[in-house]
């Protein structure tokens, strides 16, 4: 059985990532990018659809965890009766083969382990072929082969592979293993201590360039270093986050796919990346989206594979009973056959924010910027499915219009500021209209509140963007109202859902925890509004529902008092990055967006 979800902590190479639980248990792996077939599926089914636990075979008193300071190397501290023992887990960032190792340390008296490695390739649903070989064994199934090697022995017992052993204190033993395309030639085996330190020494020179220095020091730079970590080095991609279907709703049917990149992060992730003074990712993050948008406007997806794959079809994985029960397990993502218009605002907010900070000039992103605007002349007139992705029907979401208004806004900034080619009175006239319209449309004067689509009378949480784009200020009453409608309706414990869960809106049953990211906007709004001690307390609030080591899922239910959703998640971090960068300058995020 899978842990909590806060009881995962993860680890990866860059290409992909492992989930590890408080119990020594690696139930999450995919190989060899994070969008390929789990080896261990336990996260979503049972031990019989893939683990890999080492752990004390004796009463364990204490559990700690921790990482190793600036690196993503999990530290697993057991005390028994015994004695003390760690284990060390980390993927070296990859050269060429996926490379997982594991560094058990006695640390104090003796303490018998055991070892038990449950390979099943496909989700889980393939039993591979294992054979024993000179340090180890070899698993093959289809077109994945499998190393472990260990300075132990290993033996097979019914599929599993097991080894028993003592923790002695000084005393160290490594298990390590290998992914290749099978007919690869095996990978010449590691030397465990020299792969744990250059694994040090890469993460430590990595976030040792990070250039936050304010109050919350430490939580940004573990977000920086799960950021970097959920990036797919080969095209610069970042992952959404590096697992599919856990649920916003325990027993739940809103059991996304967020292994691929979405363009909506595109803004925000750059800002957050800048910020921290790492210009290399941005620029890369930038290649990545010029590249992939690139092509018919009227075909642009709101997400794409890792390499910029289009498609992304969803499929169900029927053997899987889900985490907790909570089915369908999903692979792909429909979603991406959807039309948002707020992706469109969203590209053109993140390459005029990339050329505000100066990041070096690239070719590219003008013309695709104008083939952006160029659709978006007519389109934003058009209903969509809104920033949420819902699978009901389209509508005009008063949140779509706005970033179809920055879209323009910022194409005009391009010709006046920069001083690129384009139509900039025209632009700003079409600027104007959709302006216009929003702020009659959109806004609700009985209820003194922008709403979730044109004549709504709904909240959404999505409506907290309008003064982060600049599109109004925050002090403005209308949009203070706004917060107040928001924060009255869609408050939980404190923190925000998305929406109502309106059934006909969203074409799904209701019921999800409440969403992180929003409750990050919520803290940019507060503080732009003048209410900083409500901000800061909020900000505080939110950073207590990370887990021990830091880490952020999509939701949290405050009455269970648990994470929900896909974890770790890329936006949740972005917003935490962002919200301790705002709230450590007056300025807030409105005035620094637009002065980039």
């Amino acid at each position: 059985m899978a842990g909590r979800i806060e009881d995962y902590a993860f680890i990866g190479d860059l290409q992909t990532a492992a989930l590890v639980c408080r119990d020594g248990s690696i139930d999450w792996l995919c190989l060899p990018r994070f969008d390929s077939p789990a080896i261990f599926a336990n996260l979503l089914g049972c031990p019989e659809n893939g683990r890999w636990r080492i752990y004390p075979d004796a009463e364990v008193r204490e559990t700690r965890r921790r990482y190793l300071d600036g690196t993503l190397i999990l530290e697993t501290e057991y005390v028994c009766d015994g004695g003390t023992v760690a284990v060390l887990d980390f993927m070296p960032p990859r050269t060429k083969a996926p490379d997982l190792v594991r560094i058990v340390e006695g640390r104090r008296g003796e303490v018998p382990m055991r070892m038990e490695l449950v390979i099943r390739c496909y989700y889980g649903s393939v039993v591979p072929w294992v054979r024993r070989t000179k340090g180890g064994i070899r698993a093959v199934a289809g077109p994945d082969t499998l190393y472990c090697r260990s300075t132990v022995e290993m033996k097979g017992e019914d599929m599993h592979t097991v080894a028993r052993f003592n923790a002695v204190e000084g005393r160290r033993e490594s298990f390590e293993l290998v992914w290749v395309p099978t007919k690869s030639d095996e990978p010449p085996a590691q030397e465990a201590d020299q792969c744990l330190k250059s694994t040090e020494e890469f993460w430590r020179e990595w976030s040792g360039r990070c250039a936050y220095s304010g109050r919350w020091r430490e939580a940004v730079h573990r977000s920086f270093i799960v950021l970097k970590a959920l990036t797919y080095a080969p095209s610069g991609g970042l992952c959404a986050a590096a697992t599919t279907s856990l649920p916003e709703k325990i027993g739940g049917v809103r059991n996304w796919d967020y292994r691929y990149c979405w363009l909506r992060d595109a803004t925000f992730t750059l800002y957050a990346l800048v910020v921290g003074g790492y210009t290399d990712e941005a620029c890369a993050w930038r290649e990545w989206l010029v590249d992939a948008v690139a092509g018919e406007s009227s075909k642009l997806q709101i997400m794409y594979g890792l390499r910029g794959e289009r498609r992304l079809d969803e499929r169900v994985i029927d053997w899987l009973p889900g985490y907790e029960n909570s089915a369908p397990v999903r692979r792909g993502n429909d979603a991406f056959k959807q039309h948002q218009i707020d992706v469109y605002g969203e590209i053109m907010d993140a390459l005029h924010a990339a050329r505000s900070a100066g990041l070096p000039p690239d070719e590219n992103a003008w013309r695709v910027q104008r083939a952006i605007v160029r659709f978006l002349e007519e389109d934003w007139q058009n209903p969509d499915n809104g920033i949420w992705e819902v699978r009901g029907p389209q509508r005009h979401f008063t949140h779509s219009k706005v970033m179809a208004w920055v879209g323009l806004d910022r194409a005009v900034k391009a010709v006046e500021k920069f001083g690129l080619p384009g139509d900039a009175k025209k632009w700003a006239g079409i600027r104007d209209r959709i302006r216009a319209e929003a702020l009659e449309k959109g806004f609700n004067k009985g209820l003194n509140a922008f709403t979730q689509y044109y004549g709504s009378d709904e909240p959404d949480a999505s409506l907290l963007m309008l003064p982060l784009t600049g599109f109004i200020d925050a002090k403005d009453p209308r949009m203070v109202g706004t917060v107040k409608f928001i924060q009255d309706r869609l408050t939980h414990d404190g923190f925000l859902r998305r929406y109502g869960n309106v059934r006909e809106v969203d074409g799904l049953p209701p019921g999800e925890g409440v969403f992180l990211l929003c409750s990050f906007w919520l803290v940019d709004n507060l503080a732009l509004q003048g209410r900083y001690k409500e901000a800061e307390e909020l900000f505080e609030r939110l950073l207590d529902l990370r887990n021990d080591v830091g880490l952020l899922s999509e939701q949290y239910d405050p009455d269970a008092r648990r994470l929900l959703g896909n974890i770790p998640q890329a936006f949740s971090h972005v917003g935490l990055i962002n919200s301790a960068r705002n709230l450590d300058h007056a300025g807030g995020p409105a005035e620094q967006r637009q002065s980039l």
